[in-house]
């Protein structure tokens, strides 16, 4: 075997020690050539007083090695704990989730005995960025965040990723007939990327339609890209109607590491019994080792299990009787696996990654060329006052070099021409644009003076723009 490859390891919470014991003896019979440097992240960690549920050192561990096979964490509820596992997928630029969810019919119960779908989540933007504030006593707001770069970086790798294993398609799931700017980038820059890879079908659906006909019909797509929050929630529903979340494990991918885990949590409920399905994390495991260049030990220890599923070794959750032949806990499944190994399924298709190698490609920023002018401000207030009084209040406003363009509150025209039906909270939004003559930051600037003079409260603001030409903004709906 050649050199050990570093890789960190951390055991985790809940059912995580025991189905990381399974999977490092199944590496270990395996043979893979790896130099393990074990760590202690998550519950325990946040119960010592780190916030992030990681000590610094850890981070340098991580950093100088090939690859972190993690297995799930707990975070302590309440506390303002963030998760880790979002911390470490954005410190560490990981920005692509892969999670191939796959049929193992008839061995596993599933609707959908075809069913071979490869979700590619985006990782470190969207809602999962965090960035949340509460503006008043009724308001919470959490920023969703889309860019250019992040969009470009994870559709380029799903084409990648689909040249890279003779996948024939690539779709996209957005919302962009509602978020028209932010999911309306990812689309826009999935269509421009799409064009570079013409032998490689490509469509789009709308996600809610898009999910409805993923869960019915998953023959119907093959790679599937998204951003975060939606490729969280539907690749978890990939994985149960393929047979199991505890089938499935992920790859979080990055220009400079990776890191490799299951798609399900820690269960504490379960943990100690011997119970859990470690086959997420040695799945987790195989593209770690594909990822490293280890594909025959890869190769070996997939078809191995696929072996021990077609024989009728099942943990409880897969468990069916007329299928199942033997009810096994956490360590006997490994012990299984292991039995296997130099074997292939005879029913369920072999697999071989010799001849594969995975998406390579480095992301070069560039330069977007456009004109940004500056045309006003939407300043949001907290008042807990009626429609009536609060735009009576902002209509009287005598400013400088501004006036109301309109009033909105939860995103619905008040003024002008709004209904008295309109439900309104206590946070509203007021867009000023100027008088006459161009908009300026000292202008903008000078507004918010005046506007705390009449004695307004602000929560925040957000500048307007144009961008060559087209307004860089949503309008209020009504």
């Amino acid at each position: 075997m050649s050199e050990k490859v570093p890789i960190t390891v951390a055991r985790g919470d809940g059912i995580g020690p025991e189905i990381m014991e399974a999977t490092l003896k199944t590496l270990e019979a395996a043979g893979a050539s790896l130099d393990i440097h074990e760590v202690e992240i998550g519950e325990k960690v946040y119960l010592k007083g780190h916030p992030t549920g990681i000590e610094d050192a850890t981070w340098e561990t991580i950093r100088k090695t090939k690859a972190f096979l993690k297995a799930p964490i707990t975070t302590p509820q309440g506390g303002g704990f963030k998760s880790l596992n979002v911390t470490i997928r954005t410190t560490l630029g990981l920005y692509a989730n892969v999670r191939p969810c796959v049929s193992y019919a008839p061995f596993v119960a599933t609707k959908h005995p075809i069913m071979d779908v490869v979700i590619v989540r985006e990782n470190e933007e969207d809602l999962y960025s965090g960035i949340e504030y509460r503006q008043s006593p009724e308001v919470c707001e959490s920023i969703k965040l889309i860019s250019n770069p992040g969009s470009e970086k994870i559709i380029r790798y799903a084409f990648e990723y689909a040249k890279a294993y003779g996948r024939k398609k690539v779709t996209c799931f957005v919302k962009d007939n509602i978020m028209k700017l932010s999911d309306g980038l990812f689309h826009q820059v999935f269509n421009e990327v799409a064009q570079e890879y013409p032998h490689i079908e490509h469509d789009h659906w709308i996600v809610d339609i898009g999910a409805a006909k993923l869960a019915d019909t998953p023959e119907a797509f093959d790679v599937v890209v998204m951003p975060n929050l939606y490729g969280d929630i539907l690749s978890d529903v990939a994985a149960q109607i393929a047979g199991s979340v505890g089938l499935v494990g992920s790859a979080n991918i990055g220009d400079h590491g990776a890191m490799f885990e299951a798609i399900h949590g820690s269960a504490p409920r379960r943990a100690g019994q011997n119970l859990a399905n470690p086959s997420a994390l040695i799945l987790a495991s195989v593209l770690m080792l594909i990822h490293i260049g280890q594909s025959d030990v890869a190769a070996a220890i997939h078809n191995s299990w696929l072996k021990t599923l077609e024989s009728g070794v099942h943990t409880y959750d897969i468990f069916k009787e007329g299928i199942s032949k033997e009810k096994v806990g956490t360590q006997e499944f490994a012990a299984a696996v292991i039995g296997n190994l130099g074997q292939k399924p005879s029913e369920l298709k072999p697999v071989c990654y010799k001849e594969q190698k995975g998406p390579s490609h480095t992301y070069t920023r560039k330069t977007i060329k456009t004109k940004r002018e500056l045309v006003g401000t939407d300043v949001f207030f907290y008042a807990a006052s009626t429609l009536e009084a609060f735009q009576k209040k902002i209509t009287a406003l005598s400013l400088e070099s501004f006036k109301v363009e309109m009033i909105s509150n939860r995103g619905a025209r008040i003024y002008p021409d709004g209904m008295p039906e309109t439900f309104c909270i206590d946070q509203w939004r007021v867009r000023f644009v100027p008088k006459s003559g161009s908009c300026t930051p000292e202008k903008c600037v000078a507004l918010l003076g005046e506007l705390v003079e009449e004695g307004l409260d602000i929560i925040k603001t957000e500048n307007l723009y144009h961008f060559d030409g087209k307004p860089g903004y949503s309008s209020p709906k009504g």
